[in-house]
């Protein structure tokens, strides 16, 4: 079992997008089997909260639902489970330095730049064509 985490700071756009679409991906090559495939938070802020509204709009544009989402903090269970842990934008690898110190290493970046944050851009058409991009990466890559 293939174990993946996307991380983002709130757990309610980025990071989720990321999860929804890396499931659909892997569903639609007939690999769902092979991945477990979660989101998290590097902050506190939203714990509890459903996907943003905006985003879960986003998905189901493209025929991906997001339901039962419920944000939280990533944990050093996590940290130490996944195989895979990928990050939005420079200031989540900040947070996950600040959380786990040198063991935050293990984590990488989605893409080679930032993704942005559509929660600041109202952009969420960019930020689904970026998670896009670093998924069909990730499944290539796997």
């Amino acid at each position: 079992m293939i174990k993946i985490l996307f991380l983002c700071h709130g757990n309610i756009c980025r990071s989720p997008m990321g999860e929804f679409v890396m499931k659909d991906l892997v569903k639609k090559v007939g690999r769902e089997s092979e991945f477990h495939i979660a989101s998290a938070a590097v902050s506190r802020e939203e714990i509890g909260n459903p996907v943003y509204p905006p985003a879960r709009r986003e998905l189901a544009k493209h025929g991906i639902r997001c339901d039962g989402h419920a944000a939280h903090q990533i944990t050093r269970a996590e940290l130490e489970s996944y195989d895979h842990i990928y990050y939005m934008d420079a200031s989540n690898a900040r947070y996950l330095k600040r959380l786990f110190g040198e063991d935050a290493a293990k984590c990488r970046p989605l893409l080679d730049h930032d993704v942005a944050d559509p929660w600041y851009t109202g952009d969420f058409t960019a930020t689904w064509n970026d998670i896009l991009e670093g998924c069909t990466a990730i499944l290539e890559e796997l």
